[in-house]
């Protein structure tokens, strides 16, 4: 019954998190890679001499790519998105970059258009929007037969809440990594936000189903429980197991993190940023929301 008693502090921590994560979205936005804008993708690797990434921007800007985006791949290459390439631009790009060091050489070349940046936005929304309609309509039909005192579209309601706060505190830092470190949101952050609305939704229907299971056993047996306490009883019953699971899940993503390509850190971050978010407000958010909600049918009944 501790999550339940002291749901209002939980609530406001909640808050406090999506309000800040809304308000740096705000102010900065995510920075669309070329997958979305549309532009290019030049990774190179050099043999000996590797240069700094200053020395690749300042070179490349000199030479009229003032735009272009240099991060480090593996020990000695980069990635290199910058806008879309006009002829003659590979001349001039190998040119630059072969003056800055000994060995270098093109692993690869590739444009994506702005009409296919424009389609994939438009896929992704759709992407989304479908996942959370599947979500409400699973969630309703499963609990179909719990009415009393909460009815099954309020368990789905509560868990696209549940699932909007923790897309929203990864796209908030997300926001923040892209105004200070220069992360692009490509189509890996799309893969990771809808992985996180998997992740997360899983956890909560585990806390749902018990609390279903109890009301169930409850009725049965002529046990007239409040439904705060169900609710609590429900939560301690699944403590563990959530816990476990969550934490072994962000000790697979930590390795991936540290130990993974820098491909992949920014996918990964955004993972474990949703996995610790969806932990916190399946047990801490959802649940308690379904008290509330319970208590103000029965005021008002």
């Amino acid at each position: 019954m501790f999550v339940i008693r002291n749901k209002s502090i939980f609530f406001i921590i909640s808050g406090l998190l999506v309000l800040a994560s809304i308000v740096f979205i705000s102010m900065w936005g995510l920075r669309p890679s070329v997958d979305f804008t549309g532009g290019a993708i030049v990774e190179v690797s050099y043999a000996s001499s590797t240069p700094s990434t200053e020395a690749i921007s300042t070179a490349l800007a000199t030479a009229g790519f003032e735009d272009a985006l240099v991060r480090t791949a593996g020990e000695n290459g980069y990635n290199i998105r910058m806008r879309p390439l006009a002829e003659g631009d590979n001349a001039t790009i190998v040119s630059t970059l072969s003056a800055l060091g000994s060995g270098m050489q093109v692993e690869r070349v590739s444009s994506v258009g702005p009409t296919v940046g424009q389609e994939l936005r438009k896929k992704t929304t759709i992407a989304i929007i479908l996942v959370v309609l599947m979500i409400i309509l699973y969630i309703a039909f499963v609990f179909r037969k719990v009415a009393k005192p909460v009815s099954s579209w309020n368990y789905g309601l509560v868990a696209i809440v549940t699932l909007l706060h923790d897309i929203i505190i990864p796209t908030g830092v997300f926001a923040i990594l892209g105004h200070f470190a220069g992360l692009e949101a490509d189509t890996l952050f799309v893969v990771a936000i809808l992985t996180i609305l998997g992740l997360s939704v899983n956890d909560t229907i585990v806390v749902f189903d018990r609390i279903r299971e109890n009301l169930r056993v409850n009725g049965e047996k002529n046990i007239n429980q409040p439904f705060d306490q169900t609710v609590g009883k429900s939560l301690e019953q699944t403590y563990v197991r959530s816990f476990n699971t969550s934490f072994t899940v962000i000790l697979v993503l930590l390795v991936l993190f540290f130990l993974g390509g820098p491909t992949i850190h920014s996918f990964v971050l955004t993972l474990l940023v949703g996995q610790i978010a969806g932990t916190y407000s399946s047990i801490f958010i959802a649940s308690p929301l379904l008290v509330v909600i319970g208590n103000r049918k029965l005021k008002k009944a």
